[in-house]
């Protein structure tokens, strides 16, 4: 009988110890899997910030060149308007550094 008990009191260690085990294992791999979404939550949100700053300096980039093609445009105007007669060599200097701000 005491065999028996042994090994019936073995089994019962053995089968307690297997499920903490796998308790403990579970429990980790869900801390894991966590990890890695929060992780992945902040590199997505990192892209994204990164992706809206490229957009914002592209827009700036356009905005100032944009501006630049029509203070061209506008110089080219006055130039025409003093060769025209229209405006004096002063005038013209007056309006061209109003538009250049210089």
């Amino acid at each position: 009988m005491g065999l028996i008990r042994g090994v019936a009191r073995t089994a019962v260690i053995a089968g307690t110890a297997t499920a903490v085990s796998n308790r403990v294992s579970r429990r980790q791999a869900g801390r894991w899997a966590n990890q890695e979404q929060e992780q992945a939550a902040q590199q997505q949100q990192a892209a994204q910030a990164a992706a809206q700053q490229q957009a914002a300096q592209q827009q700036a980039s356009q905005q100032q060149s944009g501006g630049m093609d029509a203070k061209i445009e506008q110089l080219k105007q006055l130039a025409d308007l003093k060769a025209q007669g229209v405006l004096t060599d002063a005038e013209f200097e007056a309006q061209k550094s109003r538009l250049l701000g210089s």
